[in-house]
C-alpha cells in the first residue's frame, strides 16, 4: 500500500477514534449534568454530532501535525508532552478558522480552548494507548522467543533492549 494511502487510513482511524471517544465521554457528561445538576438535555440528537464532529476533525488535523512534525521519529522517541503538544496545535489549526470567521465572539473562544485542550489530552491519550499496545506486543515476541529457547540476555539483545 502506498505510503499516503496509509497516511490517510490512519488520519481516518485516529479521528474515528476520537469521535467515539468525546462523544461516550460527552454523553457522560450530559447524562451527569441532566440527573445530578438537574440542566435540561432532553435533546440527546443533538449532542452526538457536537461532540463528534470535532473529534474527528482534530484527530484528523492532529494525525497531519503528527505526520508532518514526527516524520522520522519511533513512539519511543517521543514525549507525552510533544504529543500533547503537537495535539493542542492541531486544536489549534482546526478552530482558528471557525473562531476568527465567527468574528472572534467569547462563546467560539471558549469553544475553541476547550477543543484545544481535548486535542492536547487526545494526543497524549493516543500515545498511552498505543506504548501500551507496543508493549504487549514486546512481551509477546519476548515469550515466544523465550519458547525457542534463548535466555534473558539474548532475548534483551534481540528486542534492542542493551548488549
Amino acid at each position: 500500500m502506498k505510503t499516503w494511502l496509509k497516511r490517510f487510513r490512519g488520519a481516518i482511524g485516529v479521528g474515528l477514534t476520537w469521535a467515539v471517544g468525546w462523544t461516550v465521554v460527552g454523553m457522560a457528561t450530559m447524562l451527569f449534568a441532566g440527573t445530578v445538576l438537574g440542566l435540561n438535555t432532553d435533546v440527546v440528537d443533538i449532542w452526538i454530532p457536537v461532540f463528534a464532529y470535532p473529534a474527528f476533525l482534530g484527530g484528523v488535523t492532529f494525525s497531519t501535525v503528527l505526520g508532518i512534525a514526527g516524520r522520522s521519529r519511533r513512539l519511543d522517541e517521543m514525549s507525552l508532552r510533544q504529543f500533547a503538544g503537537w495535539g493542542a496545535l492541531g486544536g489549534v489549526v482546526l478552530m482558528v478558522p471557525i473562531v476568527v470567521g465567527a468574528g472572534l465572539e467569547p462563546l467560539f473562544l471558549v469553544i475553541g480552548s476547550i477543543v484545544t485542550l481535548l486535542c492536547a489530552g487526545s494526543a497524549a491519550g493516543s500515545l498511552a494507548l498505543a506504548r501500551r499496545a507496543e508493549d504487549r506486543a514486546l512481551l509477546a515476541a519476548s515469550a515466544e522467543l523465550a519458547e525457542v529457547g534463548l535466555t534473558g540476555d539474548e532475548v534483551q539483545q534481540l528486542l534492542g533492549g542493551g548488549a
